[in-house]
């Protein structure tokens, strides 16, 4: 009998050790700062305006509890690519993100995600990001760092995550896969379970956005 509670025992703790695992320990975390000028991210003159739509580009997340870890997307946004000298350097990145269109893998959560508790979609409906600087950087196993301010829940910050860019005759594709401190923009959940959440959220950006011919 006593062996068999301390295999009861040893189970549960593997299970709550699993559980327990953060999907954002693995992933690079964002750099995050005050809020850069938005000088430089006009249009260039001779430039390419790429459309961002939902219908090319994926915009998802990874959230986590003790008990067990979410995946969620945005299933409504726009943005450009002002694309210059087919240069991701001399470029800029621009996306708006309807915060109301957040659909998760538990229709509860996806409810309580819209209320006041975190993204209060009715007074913050919108989250945007505008890339402020692109430069070449191949750690992470990236090709560039992406430098811009992000406003998420009527907070402004600059953040700045690795991202693989790729400059194509027909397309321009960018991905990433970073992970944010929810705290840094005050999604703390009022309640008693705020402290099994974890704080660490993984962004997965999914861009391939068709260059006109």
């Amino acid at each position: 009998m006593r062996r068999y509670l301390l295999a009861i025992t040893l189970a549960s703790f593997a299970l709550l050790i699993y559980g327990c695992a953060n999907p954002a320990a693995n992933k690079p975390k964002a750099s995050v700062g005050n809020a850069a000028p938005e000088s430089n991210t006009t249009k260039a003159a001779g430039g390419e305006t790429l459309t961002i739509t939902p219908d090319n580009s994926k915009v998802e997340f990874v959230a986590a509890k003790v008990t067990r870890s979410h995946d969620g997307s945005f299933k409504q946004f726009s943005g450009t690519i002002d694309l210059l000298n087919s240069d991701p350097v001399q470029s800029v990145v621009s996306i708006s993100i309807d915060a109301a269109s957040v659909v998760t893998d538990e229709d509860q959560l996806t409810g309580h995600l819209k209320t006041p508790d975190f993204f209060d979609v009715a007074k913050y409906p919108k989250a945007t990001f505008v890339s402020t600087k692109i430069e070449p950087n191949v750690a992470n196993g990236a090709t560039h760092t992406v430098t811009g301010n992000f406003d998420l829940h009527g907070i402004k910050k600059s953040i700045s995550f690795p991202a693989t860019i790729q400059v194509a005759p027909a397309n321009v594709s960018v991905t990433a896969e970073f992970a944010i401190n929810r705290q840094d923009f005050k999604l703390t959940y009022p309640g008693k379970a705020d402290d099994l959440i974890k704080d660490g959220v993984v962004i997965k950006l999914t861009l391939n956005v068709p260059r006109k011919p």
